[in-house]
């Protein structure tokens, strides 16, 4: 466990670090193009990135020592930052103000790939968890994971905004080279308890999709947590695309950025619930509780233009998303052989984060071309404008209510399916 607290706090640094750079980032490319359509463009791009590279990610960390894996990535995230930092330096700024300038998109291409490089740590910490966690302690060691990310974002949501506003995105991005730098020199002095590499099947560097597949097909029940999850990563697409630009209707950046910050402790008090009290006998009926809960905030806090509610509905639901991760990734680590564990890692994640560029490619223009003219102009003035408000923010309030209203459909059908009491019973006996 020692090792493990180690590695959590150095996967701690560099996640606080990466989101103070791409919270940074997108609310600097919406305040200068104005656009919610190239916002969702660049987070699809990058979920979309993220989707096709966790195949290959995850047969890399079945296939090489985990510090080296963790090491690599980090150096490649350096590399990217610095690239940024230069590229971002050099160019004048009237050339990033167009959402068709090249430099924007150059610009971007830089700071997702710096961004893109961090998943191979992703799927590395859930396979040391395994290595380094007793069976009975894994969904409370997930938990802490889990509070990391609250960490990571309350820091960043804090500190962000105002590095925006006060200093420009050029000392955001000297920043994030700077500590990436001191991670990548800390997680030298750290040791893996990995005497060998476990790994069978397809050879280092090969994806192996199929034998990752036969291997989950004698799994009943594992396919359908994993495209239960897709969907939901479907739905979630349309918080990616417009929950920065819907808070931005309401307040400016300092605000939301502080608002973020002070919201991201939800993270926390869930990890530190899992990590207390683990997430009980059943792991699968606790996702589905959680879902449903999750769904009908999501169909509430739209309902009214307020920050307030916004706010409320935010807390609700970062206190809870950590339960999420935490239940899927106990229930892989339990019966999912440790040699395969990176190659399933990368098969969920990849399926998973598909959902979400194609929601982001589809909500931003529909939310932008449909929705927002339809609450503004349109004939949703007339027809709920008068209890429901108007304006842009209105129509990407509709988009967030048609989103819960299918999530809580989805759930309440899974969680009575036969795919998933054959799950349930595997994960009870393994």
């Amino acid at each position: 466990m020692k090792i493990f607290y180690h590695i959590l706090s150095n996967s701690l640094f560099v996640t606080v670090t990466n989101f103070f750079v791409w919270f940074a980032f997108i609310f600097w490319m919406y305040l200068e193009t104005r656009s919610v359509l190239a916002t969702s463009i660049s987070g699809g791009v990058f979920m979309l990135a993220m989707s096709f590279s966790s195949f290959w990610f995850g047969s890399i960390v079945d296939h090489h020592k985990k510090k080296r894996v963790m090491a690599t990535s980090t150096s490649i995230t350096f590399a990217f930052f610095i690239a940024a930092f230069l590229f971002y330096a050099s160019t004048p700024a009237e050339n990033f103000r167009e959402m068709t300038s090249p430099s924007l998109w150059i610009l971007a291409a830089l700071v997702l790939s710096g961004m893109l490089a961090s998943n191979l740590r992703g799927i590395a910490l859930s396979t040391i968890v395994t290595i380094t966690v007793p069976k009975e302690e894994r969904d409370r060691a997930n938990g802490m994971v889990g509070m990391v990310m609250g960490f990571s974002s309350m820091g960043a949501g804090l500190s962000s905004g105002f590095a925006l506003a006060y200093a420009g995105l050029y000392y955001v991005l000297l920043i994030g080279v700077v500590l990436t730098a001191l991670a990548l020199i800390h997680l030298y002095f750290l040791e893996i308890p990995e005497a060998n590499i476990v790994s069978t099947g397809a050879g280092a560097g090969k994806i192996d999709l199929r034998g990752t597949i036969d291997l989950m097909r004698t799994m009943p029940g594992l396919f359908a947590l994993i495209f239960f999850t897709t969907f939901n990563n479907f739905l979630g697409g349309v918080f990616m695309s417009l929950m920065d630009p819907y808070g931005l209707t309401l307040v400016n950046v300092q605000t939301w950025s502080v608002l973020w910050g002070v919201l991201s402790a939800g993270f926390i008090l869930g990890g530190l619930y899992i990590a207390k009290k683990g997430l009980g006998p059943d792991p699968l009926r606790t996702l589905f509780m959680i879902n449903i809960v999750i769904w009908i905030t999501t169909i509430l806090f739209p309902i009214r233009h307020s920050i307030i509610i916004l706010a409320i509905g935010i807390f609700i639901w970062v206190c809870l998303a950590p339960f999420i991760e935490a239940a899927e990734h106990t229930v892989i680590q339990k019966i999912v052989p440790l040699e395969r564990q990176g190659r399933v890692f990368g098969f969920s994640q990849s399926v998973e984060v598909a959902a979400s560029p194609l929601a982001a490619f589809l909500i931003g223009p529909i939310a932008e071309f449909i929705f927002i003219p339809f609450m503004t102009t349109g004939a949703g003035v007339s027809l709920i404008g008068g209890w429901f408000g108007t304006g842009p923010g209105r129509g990407m309030a509709l988009v967030f209510i048609m989103a819960g209203f299918a999530g809580l459909a989805v759930t309440l059908i899974s969680m009575r399916s036969p795919a998933y009491q054959l799950l349930a019973k595997l994960y009870r006996e393994a």
